[in-house]
């Protein structure tokens, strides 16, 4: 079982990444639970949501407080949220950023892997809006290889219909700028 942490401001996305993971995983056939954590929340105060993705069924049903994965959709919370804590030492960090992978390690003193994506510049590009939920996602899914890109497609269409278009070249351009390190 793969458990993953995303940190966000609320109005990103966090909530539908999660939500579009864990139906990318069913589509394989894999379990896969996404669930937020909301206390009185507004747009643009940090937030937290939570995956497990597993091939056997998932019986925990508590919070996730030692992540092999953490997703930050926004660099700004770095400093502000400690986005590492519990994170596994082999984890694997990966931050919408400017920055290269090794800036980020050294900046937060993480010996485990990171992965950088410009995924602001894309979802601009993209979709005409800095929402980085779904190019986030891309990212996620080359970096951890938990599901096959096209696992994406159906939960997308469901969920942004006449949009799904632009949030699926959103993913798939993440997907391939994706630096790691």
């Amino acid at each position: 079982m793969v458990e993953i942490r995303w940190h966000g401001r609320g109005g990103q996305g966090a909530v539908t990444s999660v939500e579009l993971l864990a139906l990318a995983a069913i589509e394989e056939g894999k379990f896969g639970q996404g669930f937020p954590s909301f206390g009185p929340e507004r747009r643009g105060a940090p937030v937290i949501a939570f995956n497990r993705v597993a091939n056997e069924r998932i019986k925990i049903k508590s919070g996730i407080y030692n992540p092999d994965v953490v997703v930050v959709l926004d660099e700004t919370l770095i400093g502000i949220v400690n986005v590492t804590d519990g994170l596994k030492s082999d984890g694997k960090l990966i931050v919408n950023t400017t920055k290269s992978p090794g800036e980020v390690k050294e900046q937060l003193k993480f010996k485990g892997a990171v992965a950088t994506v410009d995924a602001t510049k894309i979802a601009r590009e993209e979709l005409g809006v800095p929402i980085t939920n779904t190019t986030m996602l891309g990212a996620l899914i080359k970096v951890t290889g938990l599901v096959d890109l096209k696992s994406a497609k159906n939960p997308v269409e469901h969920r942004f219909g006449r949009l799904a278009q632009r949030n699926l070249n959103a993913l798939s351009r993440a997907f391939k700028e994706v630096s790691t390190n």
